[in-house]
């Protein structure tokens, strides 16, 4: 059996199987460890793909998306349980690791499962469910391990009533009140997603404000419409004790004084990357205190044929953004970079409305000295967010008032991780506001709202 290959990558999520299918496609012999028994990662398992299908199927059985034309108390189905969500998830999930397997074979890509340690720079020993170990070594070797909820010390997580973000897909049962504590992009997207349920919300987080890297005008309309359905946000605060009691209710006390009595909590405080059983040391590796791995531009470790991509780099989190990640790592380890837009990332939040960026905000222009204009373009003031019955829904355009390019796109509301890609492209080719007062926009659609935001640019620098 070959024990030799080009390159090694170590984890199957968005990151690594981008990287391997890449490397595969250069022409290199490559090894895919996985330590799972089913490839996917965190992504197909705990994280991307079932939190959005719970999302889907929660819009879907909730009437969401027809309350505004029927009203707030539409609902299409009674008495939703968690069963409800089950079948569509497991579906989903089956065709998607289908998908991956079919991926990873065709493009000739080996597959070994079992838990991967370094033994030294140039190789890597995988220990299956069995106990038995195999050693390889590779040339070039890339760290994608993923990582895993952070849990917090002196919790007493139970995996029922007190929960990480890894384990809520897995609840037998909808709880009546929930506390989330974390207003990160976990945290507000569970949180949005239960309260249209009908459930009883309230988020917790020590900082000033939610979803700290996006533009501030487009949270301050997010926060707006979170406190129009109710969800109870406390801000500047933190948890100081948390009790469960015999009847299964749980007590939280925060520092303010403050006691809240829910029978479900989730945490959502962050992640920590999982690679503390990695041995990394070995291979002369270091990481910071939440295990993340340094790496350069070309995601490139202190080790230069050791590369690391996805979310054990850290921000932004995301799988659009590891898939990218990886195959530039790939690229660039066998000498065949090319045109890449890497650095005009789009970031989307799949909070009920949806929140999606891409390029600087206005924090960043200032940071910059970028002199800019703003356009804005409201989607219950477009024929398409009336006849859907839109309430809320905002494209925000940036403009160099110099060159009148495009410099950054955020968007609250219906559609928003897909309009983005709009102003992703105009972005990467370089285009001007005039690109979207000249061209013609399907009408009715939401992305005539571009234009609406654009004319709203126009008129402002031509007073």
């Amino acid at each position: 059996m070959n024990t030799h290959y080009d390159f090694i990558v170590i984890g199957s999520g968005p990151a690594g199987k981008r990287a391997a299918i890449q490397a595969s496609k250069l022409g290199k012999n490559v090894l895919l460890i996985e330590k799972r028994e089913i490839v996917g990662g965190v992504t197909v398992h705990t994280g991307t793909i079932p939190s959005k299908t719970l999302r889907e199927t929660v819009l879907s059985l909730s009437g969401w998306r027809h309350r505004g034309i029927y009203g707030r108390s539409y609902q299409v189905k009674d008495n939703i349980i968690a069963e409800n969500f089950t079948q569509r998830l497991q579906s989903t999930l089956t065709h998607e690791v289908e998908v991956i397997e079919h991926q990873l074979i065709r493009n000739n890509v080996r597959m070994a499962n079992g838990h991967a340690r370094f033994k030294d720079e140039h190789t890597v020993t995988a220990e299956n469910f069995e106990g038995k170990v195999t050693r390889y070594s590779a040339d070039k070797i890339l760290i994608c391990a993923g990582t895993k909820s952070r849990r917090p010390e002196k919790i007493p997580f139970d995996g029922d009533a007190i929960i990480d973000s890894d384990e809520i897909i897995d609840l037998h049962r909808i709880p009546k009140k929930l506390l989330v504590v974390g207003g990160g992009v976990i945290g507000m997207e569970y949180a949005t997603i239960y309260r249209e349920l009908d459930i009883e919300v309230t988020v917790v987080d020590s900082k000033g404000h939610v979803l700290g890297f996006l533009d501030r005008e487009i949270v301050e309309e997010f926060t707006n419409h979170l406190r129009d359905c109710n969800i109870s946000l406390i801000l500047n605060e933190k948890l100081k004790s948390i009790k469960k009691g015999d009847d299964g209710k749980v007590v939280c006390l925060l520092k303010s004084g403050k006691s809240i009595l829910v029978d479900t909590v989730l945490f959502a405080v962050g992640r920590r990357a999982v690679t503390n059983e990695l041995s990394l040391e070995k291979a002369g590796i270091e990481v910071d205190h939440k295990g993340r791995i340094p790496v350069n531009n070309n995601y490139q470790t202190s080790v230069p044929h050791i590369y690391a991509a996805g979310d054990v780099i850290g921000f932004p989190n995301l799988a659009s953004t590891s898939m990218e990640q990886g195959r530039h790592a790939a690229c660039h380890a066998f000498g065949a970079e090319g045109q890449s837009y890497r650095k005009l990332l789009p970031y989307a939040i799949y909070s009920i409305p949806e929140i999606s960026m891409v390029g600087l905000t206005e924090q960043r222009c200032k940071q910059k000295g970028i002199s800019y204009e703003i356009g804005k373009a409201l989607f219950r003031e477009t024929t398409r967010g009336q006849i859907i019955g839109l309430h809320e829904g905002m494209l925000k355009l940036l403009f160099s008032i110099e060159t009148q390019k495009l410099l950054g796109v955020h968007i609250v509301g219906e559609g928003a991780t897909e309009l983005v890609h709009i102003g992703q492209a105009v972005i990467a080719l370089g285009g001007t506001l005039d690109y979207f007062v000249q061209t013609v926009f399907n009408y009715p659609t939401l992305a005539e709202a571009y234009k609406v935001a654009a004319l709203d640019a126009y008129n402002k620098m031509n007073l």
